[in-house]
Order: C-alpha cells, then sequence, then structure tokens
C-alpha cells in the first residue's frame, strides 16, 4: 500500500554536500588543489556620449604568463560589453551564457535589451554558485535611458558606478581614475584616461601587461529591436604596453680574437683489426 508520501525534490542551485567530506579529508592531511593566483586589470568609466571599457591582456597560471594576447572584454549584446577578471574559462562561458539568455529575450521583445537585464541575469547566476564561479566583471553599455556602468563580485553582488576598476591591478588603474575623472568627459579624454588606467595597472602589477585593450560603446537614438553597430568601436589592440627590447649586445667573436696559448696534434695510430661473424643461432632476440 502506498503511503501517498511525495519524494522530495532537491532544491536548484549548486550542491554543497561535498562539503563536510571535503573537510574530514583536510583534517586527515588530503589538501584540497591550491587555486592559482590569478592577474588582470579591467576598468570602466561613463562619459558624455557613452561608455568606455578597458582591459590588459596578460593571463597568468601562477607565475607563469600562459597568454599574451589573452580577449578580456566579451559581447554581451550589440549594445553591451563585459570585462572580465579572475579564471579565464569562467568569465568567458558566463558572459556566452548570457549573451545567448540575452539574444533570445531581443527576438521575443522585439527591442535593445537593456543593461539592467544584463546587471541582473549576470549576478542571478554568480549568487546561485556562491562565489565558486571565479568571474569579476565590468559590465557596461548603453540602451533607451542612456550609458550605465555595473561592477559585479564573483558572489553575486553589483553596484552602479560613473567609474570603476576591478582585479589585482585595480588600485593602481583606480588611483588614475579618481585622480583625473570628470563628468562629461569628451570620448578622446576618455580613451587617453581608460588607457593611463590600464598601463597603470600593467606597471603596477605582475599579473597584468602586454597590450591594452578599448571597447566604446556611444549613445545613439535607439528604436525597435536594432542597434547600430557602427556605435561600437572595439580596438584591439588599442595600445601594447609592453615591448620587448632589441638586444643590443653581440655575443658572436671574430675568429682569432681568443689567442691560442698551446697546440699539439696526436696522430691516431690503428695496431691492428679484427672481424668477428655472428652466427644465427647464437643472436639475441630479446626486444
Amino acid at each position: 500500500m502506498s503511503s501517498g508520501l511525495v519524494p522530495a525534490i532537491p532544491p536548484p542551485g549548486f550542491s554543497f554536500d561535498l562539503c563536510q567530506r571535503n573537510e574530514s579529508l583536510a583534517k586527515k592531511g588530503h589538501l584540497a588543489p591550491i587555486a592559482q593566483k590569478t592577474g588582470t586589470t579591467i576598468a570602466g568609466i561613463i562619459i558624455k556620449d557613452g561608455v568606455i571599457l578597458g582591459a590588459d591582456t596578460r593571463a597568468t597560471t601562477g607565475n607563469i604568463v600562459a597568454d599574451k594576447n589573452s580577449q578580456k572584454i566579451h559581447f554581451i549584446a550589440p549594445n553591451i560589453f563585459c570585462c572580465g577578471a579572475g579564471t579565464a574559462a569562467d568569465t568567458s562561458k558566463t558572459t556566452d551564457m548570457i549573451a545567448s539568455q540575452l539574444e533570445l529575450h531581443r527576438l521575443n521583445t522585439g527591442r535593445v535589451v537593456r543593461v539592467a537585464s544584463a546587471d541582473k541575469l549576470l549576478k542571478q547566476h554568480l549568487f546561485r554558485h556562491q562565489g565558486h564561479i571565479g568571474a569579476a566583471l565590468v559590465l557596461g553599455g548603453v540602451d533607451v535611458t542612456g550609458p550605465h556602468l555595473y561592477s559585479l563580485f564573483p558572489h553575486g553582488s553589483s553596484e552602479s558606478y560613473m567609474f570603476t576598476t576591478m582585479g589585482s591591478g585595480s588600485l593602481a588603474a583606480m588611483a588614475v581614475f579618481e585622480s583625473r575623472w570628470k563628468p562629461n568627459m569628451s570620448e578622446e579624454e576618455g580613451k587617453a584616461l581608460v588607457a593611463d588606467a590600464i598601463r597603470a595597472g600593467v606597471f603596477n602589477d605582475l599579473g597584468s601587461g602586454n597590450s591594452v585593450d578599448i571597447c566604446v560603446i556611444r549613445n545613439t537614438d535607439i528604436r525597435g529591436a536594432n542597434f547600430d553597430p557602427r556605435a561600437v568601436d572595439y580596438m584591439r589592440p588599442y595600445e601594447i604596453a609592453n615591448i620587448k627590447g632589441q638586444r643590443s649586445g653581440n655575443y658572436r667573436y671574430k675568429r682569432g680574437t681568443t689567442a691560442i696559448l698551446d697546440k699539439s696534434v696526436r696522430p691516431i695510430i690503428i695496431e691492428s683489426e679484427s672481424v668477428r661473424r655472428i652466427e644465427p643461432e647464437s643472436m639475441d632476440t630479446s626486444s
């Protein structure tokens, strides 16, 4: 006879069933792998007619530079882009997933996606996984309400700013913003400021380096579901910050540079030669 009880449905979201197991293993000395420290400098500002995002291009694994031309400014929608700091796979996959959802939203509604919608989906996804997704994001774009800039943290919180930075080089970049940012900056002033901020992170943080990428999203008259792609200017690279120097010295010496102190010739004298024939049955056949 059935008891009439309905089986419990596990709640959606990230499963923490293995936390107790991991804690027990840690007490026995079986430690989990140590997470690699990542390094990045990403930044964004709001200018008079839009938003400017910037990022460096160095990807590291510990103290090793794994990629000198990593793309850290990701496409979200034609009018929205996002800079990612943290684990490269997490930032890339997270932005791709949200971009696909927003494209379906645009097709269903027939309207240009709002930046607040992208912010909502991103922070809900990050909060659901409680920081286990290593993605710190700077989200920027324009919509019918004007330019917007958000800073999202791996645990799912977000804030709206006029200028913001994230990553291991964020303190150096923020120092540049706080000393020079002003309202209603022109596009050229904004690009120079963002480039200087990323460059400050490059030269003051070992995890940031190589080139400077900049994405300019201009505020245009948005109607319906169409956004003018000419309003976005993605400059990759905008500037190469770390140029490899040329070797000034030549370590090849001309013949005769080093004097010969002593020379002796000893001929090789062959006294005898012998030939030995090996019978087939006596050959070693082991591999």
